[in-house]
């Protein structure tokens, strides 16, 4: 994943050159295509999702809850809590994500932990708003 990209996700700015360097090494950039599902309510989790490009709809127990684009995160809660899935997520446009995967996204916590306590604190909103 080009380092360089990473400077447009409002979840990276602020990190230097070196760090964004470092996280493109955990993450993986992914083209899905409208319909896809991401993820499934339910499901343990093994990765995290940031979207680059696109859109994509929140589903819980068969509603439609969310819709989310550019810059939204999602897969944090059961990587984070080691809980299932909260919520199913599903394409509706074209997608470009970031994907990172559990190992990466510890890593991520472990050295960068200015961007695993922005994660935290959206996921204490998201959280507190069931």
């Amino acid at each position: 994943m080009n380092a360089d990209r990473l400077k447009a996700i409002p979840l990276f700015q602020g990190l230097s050159k070196h760090q964004r360097e470092q996280v493109s090494t955990w993450a993986d950039e992914v083209d899905l295509e409208p319909g896809k599902h991401l993820v499934e309510q339910g499901e343990f989790a093994h990765e995290f999702f940031v979207i680059q490009e696109g859109a994509a709809d929140v589903i819980v127990d068969g509603d439609l809850v969310d819709a989310l684009g550019p810059g939204d995160f999602f897969g944090e809660i059961a990587l984070l809590e080691t809980e299932r899935r909260t919520a199913s997520v599903v394409a509706t446009t074209p997608l470009r994500c970031v994907v990172m995967h559990s190992r990466g996204f510890s890593s991520m916590e472990q050295t960068m932990p200015q961007v695993a306590e922005r994660i935290r604190e959206e996921m204490r909103k998201r959280l507190s708003n069931r």
